[in-house]
């Protein structure tokens, strides 16, 4: 009865309110209930059901050793029982489930696709899961991730110091224009007197004595040969450098007329045509011409970059366009000695002119058993092929536009960096370009309600942070306050026009009417400026500057030369005020100006502060001797292009047209005389195209 009334005590102070189906346990309550502890209570549970009722107590006396005691019996029987019990608890709690434990999403993921893979393990390898907290063995790695692509760098040889190349290229140049005169008018005799012979003019000791001006054309020939001897020594150094260019055609033309007159002077099975010695003479003066212009480009190219060993502005060519950058001299030399259009087209097609031409010639005379005419033929095809026009498609524009770029102080580095500057068609101009130093002047201010030093300090340092053209102007009033800069900090750009930063904890604003407005600054409503610049603190106007962009000539001038020549210009400012419409209301209507947003412009805007390799460089402020420089190389690439392609089509024509009438034997139709002439027009575009790209 005791021990029923301990158990209902017992099972009372486990009592709650809960109703039994919605009472909960603990894992730990499970666990007390069913683990280690579970075999103690089944014993004090044995020990209540066997225990026998009390018996009436015996006297020692009346108890003997031998007997046994019941009691005893039936205890070491149960607690055997029990600890049978006992062993099979230890083993169903190693068979219990652990203690649970919070399980995230990532775990439970990762152990379902674990288990998916192990089902299919033996079509598909098992693959670490991505949210699975699995520690990686050994053997597995993670992929490395792949490294950036490093940009190369243009390399930069051993450079001549550019004073020692302008002076080596103006001793060229004046070696070549002094002999270029006299060439001339050597090559001139003979065309003047088959002229006179074709008007019907009788010169005494001329006419009719085929052998007479077989040798005073090889002497003329000859003459001419040895003034413009650097047409042969250029075409020989462009063989070993594995280039065929028109001066080595040219070369071999003469070469080739030299010995048709001796062999109409030797050989009686010559055919009886007036050898093209006279051609090959103007041929020569010609090349000698282009060279002499070629190397008089880089002579005033060199001698202007040699102005200054730290020049102030350099133009590079960027993703965007042209930019104009602090000035630096390396680079430029290994640039301009890049290959111009000009040869690099010659290498590749005039081989073929030049392999035909030889095949060609020994098909219209060996081939049809004529062999005294093959260096006759050889001379006309070679004289077709290498035409007057090639030799001046690179010197004349180039020549032309290094003096007229010299003159304005700029310099282009030959070709290669003026095609590099002008392929986009576009330059990057900043506020600075289009406002010069002067152009930026302030109207009037207005303060409220704060020192007059404290505004102008303020203003400065806010637009020397900006770095826009502003900065000029506040400079020049905080050196008449006696003021100085202030730090900013967390300085910001914003798209509606303006800046931000903190000044001593203050916050402070910076910009047109509009962006004050939006920012929820308060304005009188008796300010009108369209290019006013307002400043407040703490979201309190305390300063209105009246500033007035002044347009100048040299700037309009240069946006009307970019727009006639489609340079369009990327607007980079950093001024809020100047934007296009200010451009328009300042310039001319028609300019075009590309204005991207807040971030690219800031961006391109920095890309000015850089130093990279010099396409060209400049000794002048402002945007025309930048425009100059971008718009002539962009002149001069179209017009070397245009001439290359128009000679290359002339030499082809010539060649078929010659060979083909050399083996008619129609001497007539292509005399010296009408080989001129053709050459001739065909010479004559690109005489015009070459003076036209340096007018602009």
């Amino acid at each position: 009865m005791a021990s029923k009334q301990k158990d209902n005590q017992y099972d009372d102070a486990f009592l709650t309110d809960v109703p039994a189906g919605e009472e909960e346990f603990s894992l730990e309550e499970i666990l007390a209930e069913y683990g280690g502890s579970r075999s103690q209570k089944l014993m004090e549970d044995v020990e209540r059901t066997v225990e026998p009722p009390p018996a009436e107590e015996k006297t020692p006396a009346e108890k003997t050793p031998e007997e046994p005691d019941p009691a005893e019996q039936t205890r070491a029987r149960a607690r055997d029982k029990l600890l049978a019990q006992a062993v099979d608890l230890e083993k169903l709690e190693r068979e219990l489930p652990r203690p649970p434990r919070p399980v995230s999403l990532e775990e439970v993921v990762g152990s379902t696709v674990e288990a998916v893979m192990e089902e299919r393990e033996p079509l598909l390898k098992p693959r670490r899961s991505l949210f699975s907290r699995r520690k990686l063995e050994d053997t597995e790695q993670l992929p490395t991730p792949p490294e950036p692509e490093e940009e190369v760098a243009e390399p930069i040889g051993p450079e001549m110091e550019l004073s020692e190349a302008a002076a080596d290229y103006k001793k060229k140049f004046q070696r070549q224009n002094g002999t270029l005169l006299p060439a001339f008018f050597i090559a001139l005799l003979p065309t003047a007197a088959m002229m006179a012979e074709a008007y019907g003019l009788a010169i005494p000791y001329w006419t009719g004595d085929t052998r007479l001006q077989t040798i005073a054309y090889l002497v003329c020939l000859a003459a001419v040969s040895l003034l413009c001897r650097k047409v042969f020594v250029r075409g020989v150094e462009r063989l070993l450098e594995r280039r065929c260019t028109s001066e080595l055609l040219i070369s071999g033309a003469a070469l080739a007329a030299m010995g048709d007159c001796v062999v109409r002077l030797a050989s009686q099975t010559r055919a009886e045509a007036v050898p093209y010695a006279a051609v090959s003479c103007l041929a020569l003066f010609f090349a000698q011409w282009g060279g002499s212009r070629s190397d008089r480009g880089f002579a005033d190219a060199f001698r202007a970059a040699a102005m200054d060993d730290d020049p102030p502005y350099l133009v590079t060519d960027t993703e965007k366009g042209a930019c104009k950058q602090r000035g630096s001299v390396p680079g430029f030399y290994t640039t301009a000695m890049g290959a111009d259009a000009s040869s690099t087209a010659q290498a590749v097609l005039l081989p073929l002119v030049g392999m035909a031409a030889l095949v060609l010639a020994g098909l219209t005379s060996l081939g049809q058993g004529r062999k005294g005419d093959f260096l006759l033929h050889l001379s006309i095809l070679l004289t077709a092929g290498g035409t007057f026009a090639l030799p001046l498609c690179w010197g004349l524009p180039w020549g032309g536009l290094a003096r007229h770029l010299q003159k304005a102080g700029c310099a282009v580095a030959g070709w290669s960096g003026g095609e590099k500057i002008s392929r986009r068609g576009y330059m990057i101009v900043t506020d600075s370009d289009l406002f010069p130093p002067g152009a930026v002047q302030l109207n009037g201010m207005k303060i409220y309600a704060e020192e007059r030093r404290k505004v102008i300090s303020y203003a400065a340092s806010m637009a020397r942070s900006a770095d826009c053209g502003l900065s000029r102007l506040f400079d020049g009033l905080l050196r008449g306050e006696m003021g100085r800069y202030v730090t900013v900090d967390d300085f910001g750009f914003y798209e509606e026009g303006g800046y931000s930063g903190t000044i001593r904890g203050e916050s402070v604003l910076m910009g047109t009417a509009s962006f004050m407005r939006k920012m929820g600054v308060i304005l009188p409503g008796d300010i009108n400026l369209k290019t006013g610049v307002f400043l407040s603190v703490d979201r309190e106007l305390i300063a209105v500057f009246a500033v007035k962009y002044n347009p100048s000539e040299n700037v309009d001038f240069a946006l009307r030369m970019m727009r006639r020549n489609h340079v369009t210009a990327i607007l980079a400012s950093r001024d809020p005020n100047v934007n296009p419409t200010l451009l328009k209301r300042k310039f001319h209507r028609g300019i075009r100006v590309e204005y991207p947003g807040l971030t690219e412009r800031v961006a391109l805007s920095e890309a000015g502060k850089d130093r990279d390799l010099p396409r060209a460089l400049l000794f002048r402020e402002g945007l025309l001797p930048y425009a100059e420089t971008v718009v002539g190389s962009r002149r001069l690439c179209r017009a070397v292009r245009r001439s290359v392609g128009l000679s290359l089509l002339g030499s082809a024509a010539g060649t078929l047209l010659t060979a083909y009438l050399a083996a008619l034997g129609a001497y007539a139709l292509m005399s010296p005389l009408a080989l001129e002439a053709f050459l001739l027009l065909w010479t004559l575009p690109v005489l015009l195209m070459s003076d036209l790209a340096g007018r602009y």
